[in-house]
């Protein structure tokens, strides 16, 4: 396989994908061309804010061909459009050929989320120690285990096993239904996973009957009534706008977790939530918390 290499200003990012896409690259991938410099920048915006850009001031656009005339004939094509001015490019190169699956899969190894306590991707058998295993492999939803948000919110829901705590669940954002599924398997019987994105529903449900769990997964209406634990690991801007809604799910006596928080974002988090709970740190990790409340 062969990757062509090309830099272009942030205005083209968009039609020079799309140009490539529709000759024919088996993939595109845009990257900051100032990365790791000061001059890097931060494109990931969240809920409520304005959307993230196309690509960085500097992009670096990445296509990856079958052969190499196939990539060389998508160049000469792209060098005689207007919209290839101002773009650059930085080589045609041989990409040795490999075995992608195993290289992807490589990547995802088990996690600890206690010692007892495993998430394990189905090409690894779970560790000696693992008496609780949610089996889970990388999907289009978010929520693998990998990042320190998901393990805190496992590990909060690992220390409520066999509780009151776990008797009924609602994991708010599921993504992956990781947490939802997490809670089944340390006890809860009575579990509601909801999302606004439909993908994120059918992933919670697949990865849920990959593992035993009963639940019920839909978009948010689904929930109803109140919960002793609501379990929302979403981004700081969307759980200030839901702080009453969420609340307003709490049992008498129950609890609320809330993850995605950044350190820096904890006194935010807090003041949003003053006319309802008294949030406070109950786990950190990598620079971000886990908030927690009891009503």
């Amino acid at each position: 396989m062969f990757e062509l290499r090309l830099m272009c200003p942030e205005d083209r990012v968009e039609l020079l994908s799309d140009a490539l896409d529709a000759l024919d690259a088996l993939s595109v991938s845009v990257e900051d061309a100032d990365a790791q410099t000061d001059a890097e920048q931060a494109l990931f915006g969240e809920p409520c804010m304005p959307p993230p850009k196309d690509g960085w001031q500097r992009s670096r656009v990445l296509a990856l061909f079958h052969e190499q005339a196939q990539a060389q004939s998508a160049l000469q094509l792209l060098q005689a459009q207007v919209f290839f001015d101002g773009c650059e490019v930085l080589g045609l190169v041989d990409v040795p050929e490999q075995d992608w699956v195993r290289l992807t899969q490589s990547q995802f190894t088990p996690v600890e989320i206690t010692p007892d306590f495993w998430i394990v991707p189905t090409w690894h058998e779970p560790p000696a120690a693992a008496r609780v295993v949610i089996r889970l492999d990388p999907g289009l939803a978010f929520g693998t285990g990998t990042h320190p948000t998901t393990r805190m919110c496992l590990r909060w829901i690992a220390r409520h096993e066999g509780s009151a705590a776990l008797s009924r669940v609602l994991d708010y954002g599921c993504g992956s239904g990781i947490l939802a599924v997490g809670a089944g398997k340390l006890g809860a019987q009575d579990i509601d996973a909801v999302d606004i994105d439909a993908a994120a529903v059918e992933a919670t449900l697949l990865n849920a009957q990959a593992n035993q769990v009963l639940l019920r997964a839909g978009m948010p209406e689904l929930a109803s009534g109140v919960y002793p634990t609501v379990l929302a690991n979403i981004l700081a801007t969307p759980l200030k706008v839901l702080a009453p809604l969420l609340w307003s799910r709490v049992a008498e006596g129950g609890n609320l977790v809330l993850a995605g928080i950044l350190e820096r974002q904890a006194d935010e988090l807090k003041a949003a939530y003053a006319p309802h709970a008294d949030l406070s740190v109950a786990d950190q990790e990598d620079g971000w918390i886990l908030m927690t409340a009891q009503r």
